[in-house]
């Protein structure tokens, strides 16, 4: 502990050293010079009136600032910082080194960085990354054009299992992954590494390799993996722990020795980088190591007793890292997933095959192009089959199940996984208990009874727990919904859908085209019958409304654009199109959006807002509307007076009071992520719809939100099955 106190004071330390957090705490403009040390990353803001920008780490190694009028500054120092800059950041390299101009911020504490620059300048470039990672970026290349001809998400996991390039995998792939346990192999992960050792250490026996001949094997395999992926902080703690694993796999001392292997690495790797304390990625990595050496086993040889001793590997390695990190994966993502073993089980073996054929196809791009492609095609067939295990996992009903992600809920789960490590021993040691457990969760994946009064049979409209988002769902008959925008996170949106049992979507309306609206916008078409998407004219951001065409094309969905005061009817929903009214020019291709006014975006002031009849309810939903559309949405004189209210832009700090005051509703609805940046809902619009008498209820503090009006009495229904009814 008082190595980890003294390396954690180093690192702040470091972090303080030179004029950098000075500088930063001034705003002062600076010159820098940069090492480039990630892959720039091309964001779309999605709550702001900002163009597309580029965000990417670096290390400052030189610095220059004037102070006052005489005093100047410049100095050699290596302070990480985050830089976010224009589009034109977007082609820089790892390993470059830049100039650049721009403007230094503070950060929060705690932060990786020492400061964040902000430049609007283009880089220029000094000079090219070393030789050895020109080397990789051309393999990493010939590895893409190999499997360019392959299927989509077969050109996406090819390169994501050799080498984590993740850029190729879809939205609605990654969701699949998420849901199935196996996002671990479409990034760079400590288990995929040591998948990819368990495939090749046992072929290299096949050939006679022995002893030190193996430790070989593996270390050279570990290097090519770091070169190829690149050393940035993932990489490198994948390759830690799988260097664990090596050791696990290739020594004599057994689990003893791979222990004490693995707590040497931990601490090792948080002597150099306290900030890992605070990553889940990294405890991730170490519990599923860990779970692999102590649990694994034990479990393997009470299987081995009445299985081939290659099955019972197969079972227990899997088994036991999604045992030992399930809490972990349960506080992140709010779910249980009961068929992870049963995934990583039928996926595992073909990691292997995938990831070596497609080493292979890499090294012989560099000297065929043609042959290359035949490797790459044959790699893509252990990669269909994992996506096939993805994608079929993934449409189970009971696949994946929610779990409080609170301090109680953790800890009780947390207990229970205690408890089936302590008896699980003998249930596989036994063949009868072990098939009598195996057809009980086949028959709570495939027949799930879900949580217990969720969601209540009569319910009319729901705003799903989507994160910092709106994902707005319309009971229009038996199995079948209006979906209002999608929220950012495809897994979720459809977590929420399948929750409400919709097999049919006969309209998808998207307010507006920032991304914390639609894109969740795979999530709702993944395995359902959808039949139409009506969006707003005003198609801006432009890469997402790309996105969106795209992917409605690629599913054969139409996709319409709006009329003003358009009535519609859809089984039980019938709504009115209240705005847009006028639409502000779109801006020139390449450009950024319209001028914006100073109270809020055209891209949110061109957001949808339709008035919903649905059982004897009058819902006002409104997108991200702010002030100045508020008001012009008065001033058409439109009946706004509604039951139900879904405040704009997630209860920011921008609304009309006259706005409020025309709906007049009883119950107001605020789609929020919990701990947002953003600080919504606000405060101000809290208060004021307290003013209003209107009852307010937060996805943030809540989650799912659940309206009903059965016999004319409206009620709200959080999560926690807690059924209110609401005033006037």
């Amino acid at each position: 502990m008082g190595g980890l106190a003294v390396a954690a004071g180093l690192h702040t330390a470091a972090l303080r050293a030179g004029p950098v957090q000075e500088l930063a705490a001034r705003s002062a403009t600076v010159t820098v010079r940069l090492k480039i040390d990630g892959d720039p990353s091309l964001r779309q803001s999605t709550t702001s009136r900002r163009p597309p920008y580029v965000v990417v780490r670096a290390t400052i190694e030189e610095i220059r600032s004037r102070v006052g009028s005489e005093h100047a500054i410049r100095e050699r120092v290596r302070t990480p910082v985050l830089l976010v800059g224009t589009a034109k950041w977007e082609h820089v390299r790892y390993g470059q080194h830049v100039d650049a101009s721009g403007r230094l911020e503070q950060v929060e504490g705690g932060a990786e960085v020492a400061a964040m620059l902000s430049t609007r300048s283009p880089p220029r470039v000094v000079d090219e990354p070393p030789w050895w990672l020109r080397a990789a970026e051309r393999v990493r290349a010939g590895l893409r054009d190999a499997v360019a001809g392959e299927p989509e998400d077969v050109r996406g996991l090819v390169p994501a299992l050799v080498m984590g390039d993740v850029s190729g995998v879809s939205a609605d792939l990654n969701a699949d992954f998420q849901t199935t346990g196996l996002t671990h192999l479409s990034a760079v992960s400590g288990t995929n590494l040591t998948l990819l050792l368990a495939f090749l250490l046992p072929l290299a026996r096949l050939i006679g390799v022995r002893a030190r001949g193996l430790t070989v094997v593996g270390l050279l395999t570990v290097v090519v993996f770091i070169v190829l992926a690149r050393p940035q902080p993932s990489v490198l703690r994948a390759a830690a722990m799988g260097l664990v694993a090596l050791a696990a796999m290739t020594s004599g001392g057994g689990r003893r020795r791979a222990v004490r292997s693995l707590s040497v690495a931990v601490i090792v790797l948080l002597l150099l980088d306290t900030s890992l304390a605070r990553s889940a990625g990294f405890a991730l990595s170490v519990l599923a190591t860990a779970g692999i050496i102590l649990l694994g086993p034990g479990w393997r040889d009470a299987l081995a007793k009445w299985m081939p001793g290659w099955l019972a590997d197969a079972i227990s390695c899997p088994l036991a890292a999604q045992l030992a990190c399930t809490p972990v994966v349960a506080w992140l993502s709010g779910e249980v997933s009961l068929i992870a073993v049963a995934a990583n089980l039928l996926a595992g073996p073909m990691v292997g095959p995938a990831t070596i054929l497609g080493f292979v196809a890499a090294g012989v791009a560099l000297v065929s192009s043609q042959l290359a492609q035949v490797v790459g095609w044959a790699a893509g067939w252990p990669a269909r089959w994992i996506i096939l295990v993805a994608r079929e996992g993934a449409d189970l009903p009971g696949a994946a199940n929610a779990w409080p992600a609170t301090v109680v809920g953790v800890a009780v789960l947390t207990v229970l996984c205690l408890a089936l490590v302590l008896g699980l021993h003998r249930i596989l040691a036994r063949p009868i208990a072990m098939i009598l457990a195996v057809v009980l969760l086949a028959v709570v994946v495939l027949r799930p009874v879900g949580s217990l009064g969720w969601p209540p049979d009569d319910w009319l409209f729901v705003a799903c727990d989507v994160g910092q988002g709106d994902g707005l769902v319309l009971r229009a008959g038996d199995r079948t919904a209006v979906v209002v925008d999608t929220g950012p996170d495809p897994a979720a949106m459809d977590r929420c859908l399948k929750d409400l049992d919709i097999e049919y979507v006969p309209v998808v309306v998207l307010s507006h085209f920032h991304a914390d609206h639609v894109g969740g916008l795979a999530g709702v078409l993944n395995d359902r019958r959808v039949e139409e998407i009506e969006v707003t004219p005003y198609f801006s951001p432009r890469a997402e409304y790309d996105r969106v065409v795209e992917l409605a094309s690629r599913h054969g969905v139409t996709v319409r654009t709006v009329g003003f005061r358009e009535q519609r009817v859809v089984g039980k929903v019938r709504w009115t199109t209240l705005w847009p009214a006028k639409v502000p020019a779109l801006p020139a291709p390449g450009t950024s959006s319209a001028t914006s006014t100073d109270e809020g975006s055209p891209e949110n002031n061109a957001s949808i807002a339709m008035m919903v009849e649905l059982d004897g309810l009058r819902i006002l939903l409104t997108g991200d509307l702010e002030p100045e559309s508020q008001r012009a949405v008065v001033a058409t004189g439109a009946d706004l007076r509604a039951d139900v209210l879904k405040v704009p832009h997630h209860g920011s700090a921008q609304q009309d009071p006259g706005f409020i005051a025309a709906a007049n509703a009883r119950l107001a609805l605020i789609s929020a992520g919990r701990d947002n940046d953003y600080g919504h809902p606000a405060p101000r619009t809290l208060d004021l719809l307290s003013h209003n008498a209107t009852r307010t209820a937060t996805t943030n503090v809540s989650g799912s939100l659940v309206v009903t009006n059965t016999n004319n009495h409206l009620a709200l229904t959080t999560h926690s099955h807690l059924q209110e009814g609401v005033g006037r």
